[in-house]
């Protein structure tokens, strides 16, 4: 499970360098993530971005996601982007390929499998559907992150605590 959870972390964190992918369109996007064959429900998150904020997801990492995939391929084609990584993930060889369709001003789809040799299971599949909700609330500021139980963190602060401006900003 912990070599889950840092997979999560470093796709999550860490998609694609940013020139990679389109930018989100600004405003209040719903992200839903599911695990294939998980107990657990999908688990629904609200990001309120601007155009630097969402530049900054998507490389959040900085050299983190450099040094631990240091093997990333990134192919489009007409509606896809397709990425495939190779990392290491507590000293041991993962692999990850996430494939992206939709549109980044409106709706997307991101399917993730990842495996790793030290994975209770040699394949999880990870869904992210991402919607556009509209503009941010007027008590919103771009980096909120609003979890399914009300509670709101902000990213950009997260990242301003951190003791190093390389750490990842989700837990190993």
């Amino acid at each position: 499970m912990r070599l889950v959870m840092a997979l999560l972390a470093l796709i999550l964190a860490t998609p694609a360098p940013a020139a990679d992918l389109p930018s989100r369109k600004p405003g209040l996007w719903e992200v839903k993530m599911s695990i294939a064959n998980s107990k657990a429900p999908p688990q629904v998150i609200q990001q309120c971005i601007d155009a630097a904020t969402d530049q900054m997801m998507q490389s959040s990492a900085g050299p983190y996601s450099a040094a631990a995939c240091p093997k990333r391929e990134v192919q489009k084609s007409a509606d896809s982007i397709t990425i495939d990584s190779s990392c290491t993930v507590g000293g041991k060889p993962a692999t990850a390929r996430a494939i992206i369709t939709g549109s980044f001003d409106g709706a997307y789809s991101m399917t993730v499998t990842a495996q790793g040799e030290d994975a209770p299971a040699s394949k999880m599949v990870m869904t992210l559907d991402g919607r556009w909700l509209g503009p941010c609330g007027a008590d919103q500021k771009p980096g909120d992150m609003i979890f399914a139980n009300g509670r709101t963190m902000n990213i950009l602060e997260m990242q301003k605590r951190s003791p190093s401006p390389n750490a990842p900003l989700l837990p190993q």
